[in-house]
């Protein structure tokens, strides 16, 4: 039956229209036979990271209509796997296997399906590995560290020819669809330019300190591609996001990605022509922090159309009435919109309609979650069924990935750059010095 359910899986992710019934399942009644089609409909998951978007995962996974089974839990914190697995009790019926190196899971060939929701530096390094391993992967965002991962993880997507959604869900949320379908159908007129922003106000963040490793924590395996360092204070739980360019991908990046998405979507474009960036650490200068925590960007695109994002991290202010969301302005209107809602402005600036859905996914709350994350998860597994078409395909996803990339590489060299917006290089010799990263020796991702 796992051979036949597998079989059946690889079936339908290639788009056959159906499967054989020999004259055994011919003699079976309705019933019995729609267990085991049921059985090779199911599609085996794990989940690598089990940090703050474990919550996301279960309402999806919980949904017997989705006709999922959570084989693993893994993570390299001992706690984070013991305290997600008593958060899926309640919802699951089997228990999963608990597990600390991911490159376990991805050998385990009753595993359908990875949950990629390990810290930025593994996104790539980890999906490489899962589709190379028969894995179809939901890779959380930012799905790269720099641009060179770029070009492998898709790259790596056509090879082993896998489903590979990057979890950017506002690409699933029904009033995002509904008003960019809108936009793109003439409803502002000619669209010129999007305003994206992230509005949090964030703390102090603890200076480094070695320390002995936490109990509990495989060190090695945190790092992983990563070039190895000393072990220092909660660098795991969340902070390694501020702590250097090792492992995060700053709140561009962290955030960032969301926003920039939704822009680059509504305006139909792709790379941009060039990149100018104002940013540094205006808040706790003396903190742990180590990169920007206030952000300007302009990005430039071919026709004229620019996006622009704003990204304050710690000076929690809202200049635009709410924490998060992105403005689209056209030669005869506007849109808001932002994860609840959209608003639909004309050009003299009044409301001429608003969502009448209003969505519940998680705006600034750490982690977070909602109705969004579940239907872009649910896309995900009906598009591995061959029921539908990733809304988030990998080979989109890095477009938007390099534009956090590309703010980032001017912020860390201090200027501005101009890029060739069909091959996405940069005209820079100090920014084309960061298109790729230095790896610990024999993690390097290879395809």
């Amino acid at each position: 039956m796992s051979s036949n359910r597998r079989d059946f899986i690889k079936k339908v992710t290639a788009g056959t229209a159906g499967v054989a019934v020999g004259s055994s399942a011919m003699g079976m009644s309705a019933r019995s036979y729609g267990r085991i089609i049921g059985a090779n409909d199911r599609i085996n998951v794990a989940i690598a990271g089990l940090g703050r978007r474990l919550g996301a995962f279960i309402p999806p996974f919980a949904n017997k209509n989705n006709n999922v089974e959570l084989l693993y839990l893994c993570d390299v914190m001992k706690s984070q796997r013991e305290n997600a697995a008593v958060r899926f009790a309640d919802h699951i019926k089997k228990d999963p296997k608990l597990e600390n190196d991911i490159r376990k899971v991805i050998d385990d060939p009753e595993v359908d399906a990875l949950f990629n929701a390990t810290p930025d530096h593994w996104h790539a390094p980890g999906t490489i590995m899962a589709v190379a391993g028969g894995k179809h992967v939901y890779v959380e965002k930012p799905g790269t560290h720099n641009m060179h991962e770029n070009e492998l993880i898709v790259a790596a997507q056509k090879k082993y020819n896998k489903v590979v959604q990057m979890g950017v869900q506002q690409r699933s949320s029904d009033h995002t669809i509904e008003i960019i379908k809108e936009i793109h159908n003439g409803v502002i007129g000619t669209p010129y330019k999007a305003v994206a922003y992230y509005t949090n106000g964030r703390g102090e963040v603890p200076m480094q300190k070695s320390v002995s490793v936490r109990e509990g924590l495989d060190w090695d395996l945190f790092q992983g591609p990563a070039p190895r360092r000393a072990y220092t204070q909660e660098t795991w739980d969340y902070n390694w996001h501020w702590y250097g360019w090792d492992y995060g991908t700053a709140e561009s990046g962290n955030n960032g990605t969301h926003e920039f998405d939704v822009a680059r979507w509504a305006l139909q474009v792709d790379y941009p022509t060039r990149v100018d960036v104002e940013a540094d650490k205006r808040q706790f200068v003396d903190d742990g922090w180590e990169m920007y925590d206030d952000m300007e960007v302009t990005f430039r695109f071919a026709g004229n159309k620019v996006i622009e994002w704003d990204g304050k991290s710690r000076i929690g202010y809202q200049t635009y009435g709410t924490d998060r969301g992105t403005i689209i302005y056209g030669s005869e209107g506007t849109v808001y919109v932002d994860r609840g809602q959209y608003i639909l402005y004309d050009r003299k600036g009044k409301v001429v309609k608003k969502s009448t859905t209003v969505s519940n996914e998680a705006g600034t709350a750490l982690g977070g979650g909602g109705d969004m994350s579940t239907a872009h998860i649910e896309n995900f597994l009906a598009t591995i069924r061959g029921k539908g078409e990733l809304n988030a395909p990998i080979s989109d996803g890095v477009i938007t990935m390099a534009m956090v990339h590309y703010s980032n590489i001017a912020y860390r060299i201090g200027k501005g750059f101009d890029i060739d917006d069909v091959s996405g290089r940069m005209f820079d010799r100090d920014a084309m010095n960061l298109w790729g990263r230095e790896y610990e020796p024999g993690w390097e991702p290879k395809i």
